[in-house]
Order: C-alpha cells, then structure tokens, then sequence
C-alpha cells in the first residue's frame, strides 16, 4: 500500500473509532435512573451524590466552612423505595387523623414527592442546613432560616456563593409559584440536573403512576398527574429548566 494511501485510510479508521468511542462511552440516562430504580455510581460521606455534583458540593463546602459555616446534609439520594417509606408514613399518619384519601394526597404533596418523581432520585439534589449551630428539634422548617433563626447565616451565605458553584434553590420564595412549597434548604447541582430533568420529561409519567401500586394510587386521575406535572415538578426555579 502506498505511504498516502495508507494514512488516508489511517485517519478514516481514527475517525470511525473516535465516533463509535464517543457514542458507546456517553453516559447514558435511563428510566430506571430517573425513577429511583436504578443503580448509579454515587459518591459522598454521610450523604450520596454524583461525582461532578460531589465535587462541586466539596468546593462549596470548604468556602462556607472558611466563613464558619459547616454545611451538613440532611438528605441527599434516596432510592425509590426510600421515598416510599417516606410516602407511606404520611399517607397513613393524615387518613388516620381523618383526612380523605384525596386530601391526604394533597396534604403530602405540599412538600414530599410521589415516589419514581422525586428530584433525590437523581444523585444531584441536597438538603443542607448549618451544622456549626445548635441544631433545633426540626431543622427543616422555614422560620430556621430567617429573622435570627438558627441558619439564618448559612441562609444568607448560600443567597451570595451557591450559584457560583452550579448550586440553585429549587422551590423558591418567588410570589405566584405553585407546587411544593418553599423549601430554602433544597438545592440542586444544576449542571447535572437540568439534564436529567430534560429526560424525565420525557417518560410518560401519566403511566408510571397510573400502573404504580402505591397508598392512594387509585386516586392518581389523569386530571390530578397533568397538574402535579405542571405544578410540582415544573414550576421550580427558571434556573433548573
């Protein structure tokens, strides 16, 4: 073979193999992944995460903690069957106290996702509080963070610096929002999520949870997932969509 027909035919093969290369080793987002059913690669001490959001959350924590912040993880991934647990305890604890099967839906999900549609599903979501304060009975609650509360600095701090390190409020403050309600501890790694959020919306979650056997299921009308979509799981911060 001829020295230019060679490289010629050299370059192709490098170019074939840099695509298919390129194509089999993308990391891929499955069903099962966005659901809470799969089995991602997470990394973390005391809390699990992706490793880019890891390691931007390292970077972060190590900026707040040089200003005496200490941020400490509340929660991170939860698998589907966590937030299950999660949403079996409050659906029998609101019908035991005498709330409807409907009322005791929307009563949980004020603040706590239906199971498969939870953001921690992901690897990429937080709940942080202070952990260099005197911890109250119930961090996550509001009134923590504002007026002399007990994370009233880590509050202020995370309003100037988390952005800066692709880290974003999920449901905010912001007057006419719907959905859950504001969570000032929630916050997303959005160089990661924005992706996966993107392919969510892909599923066909009107039958994910119409096929799903959970308390109160029977109750999921087509009518009520349109607007849980709409409202919980689309009406977040414009920084995340």
């Amino acid at each position: 073979m001829q020295r230019k027909k060679f490289i010629q035919v050299s370059a192709m093969g490098l170019v074939g193999l840099s695509s298919v290369s390129f194509v089999n080793f993308q990391p891929q987002i499955t069903k099962d992944d966005l659901m809470g059913k799969g089995n991602p690669t997470l990394v973390g001490e005391g809390y699990k995460l992706r490793k880019k959001a890891n390691q931007a959350f390292l970077k972060m924590k190590s900026a707040a903690f040089k200003q005496g912040i200490k941020l400490k993880v509340v929660s991170s991934y939860r698998d589907y069957a966590h937030q299950n647990r999660i949403w079996e305890r409050k659906y029998e604890r609101y019908t035991a106290n005498g709330l409807s099967p409907t009322k005791a839906i929307h009563k949980i999900i004020e603040y706590s996702t239906i199971p498969g549609t939870s953001r921690h599903h992901w690897g990429t979501d937080l709940d942080i509080v202070d952990g260099s304060v005197k911890q109250p009975k119930d961090v996550l609650l509001e009134k923590h963070f504002y007026n002399g509360g007990a994370f009233s600095r880590f509050k202020t701090w995370m309003d100037h610096n988390a952005n800066d390190f692709g880290f974003y409020l999920v449901y905010t403050n912001k007057k006419g929002r719907k959905g859950f309600k504001y969570e000032p501890w929630h916050y997303s790694y959005a160089p990661t999520s924005i992706a996966m959020l993107k392919e969510f919306k892909k599923l066909d979650i009107k039958s994910e949870l119409q096929k799903a056997v959970l308390m109160g299921s029977s109750n999921f009308t087509s009518e009520f997932i349109q607007q849980y979509m709409d409202q919980n799981i689309l009406d977040i911060n414009p920084k995340l969509l």
